[in-house]
């Protein structure tokens, strides 16, 4: 694995010219020098990286999950992320296009969006969990794209730092729309994933082994279902106007509900039985859910 500290020493490992600036560069994907045989099968960066670009027979990897650029799209990595890029086929040509920003945590140092830039979900999405943009998307992004660009090479002066820091608040407020429009245009799919979280928690809570393995993770269910964590809950919210934790919380009561009102068990034996170790978590968050604790539920059956 190879690991950039600095922008530049990236430039120069990809045979490309000294950046501008050496702590933001803009590249033009169609001037990169094609893989050789010799290129590291991983790469760290201690930046960030915001792509929008096709490019075809090349296979990314990024973590451990692979993916194919063959669709314009617009993806985020940001630093001590592994990346891995290799040749599909070396008998076939590889063709791309498009533009990767790359920014150094220092550019943005003491600025707002050192504060902000993390609060943006995508940062911690998958790769396969890129943004698919339409025609009129990839023009908006590819705009700002050009216009930071510009901003670097043409105008360096007091001014221009704050003007690039500008242009990459709209480009991450943009992209945070067109999620959010991703997610309600591909309706079906989401909704497929919708059943599949229901059907895995339904045999999660109707296993006899809840006290061994104890309550279901947002990580357990974003991993059986092959999505990060984040990207999962972003897609329920918008799809339910709840989260995965919510999902799971729902699930549970509903159990609980159950048993309160078609056994004898205890609360403490139906708290143990959800995977609770204690009892008093398992009241308090019945009683959040519900408004009543779970002896006042069961109360009103009889």
């Amino acid at each position: 694995m190879r690991h950039f500290k600095t922008i530049s020493e990236f430039h120069e490992f990809r045979k490309l010219p000294k950046p501008h600036h050496p702590l933001i560069s803009v590249v033009d994907v169609s001037t990169v020098p094609h893989l050789d045989d010799e290129e590291p099968s991983k790469l760290l960066f201690d930046f960030y990286a915001i792509s929008v670009k096709r490019m075809s027979n090349v296979h990314i990897s990024y973590g451990q999950q692979p993916f194919d650029f063959n669709e314009g799209i617009l993806s985020f990595m940001e630093p001590n992320q592994v990346f891995g890029m290799a040749v599909a086929n070396k008998d076939e040509i590889v063709e791309k296009s498009g533009w990767v920003i790359y920014i150094h945590p220092d550019f943005i140092w003491n600025t707002p969006l050192a504060k902000t830039i993390k609060q943006y979900d995508f940062w911690d999405y998958s790769l396969h969990e890129a943004l698919f943009l339409s025609a009129k998307e990839e023009a908006t992004i590819t705009n700002i794209i050009l216009a930071i660009q510009q901003e670097y090479i043409a105008n360096l002066d007091r001014f221009s730092k704050q003007i690039i820091i500008s242009h990459v608040e709209s480009l991450l407020n943009y992209a945070d729309r067109f999620y959010h429009r991703q997610f309600i245009t591909r309706e079906k799919a989401n909704h497929q994933i919708l059943e599949r979280v229901e059907t895995l928690l339904q045999e999660y809570f109707n296993s006899n082994d809840l006290a061994e393995r104890g309550l279901p993770t947002v990580r357990y269910v974003a991993d059986a279902l092959n999505l990060s964590p984040k990207y999962l809950s972003n897609l329920l919210r918008v799809v339910t106007g709840q989260n995965t934790q919510q999902h799971i919380h729902a699930k549970l009561i509903a159990k609980a509900k159950e048993k309160l009102s078609t056994t004898n068990l205890t609360v403490s034996e139906i708290a143990y039985e959800l995977g609770f170790e204690h009892l008093q978590s398992f009241s308090k968050l019945f009683k959040t859910k519900t408004n009543l604790s779970p002896l006042e539920f069961r109360t009103s059956f009889n």
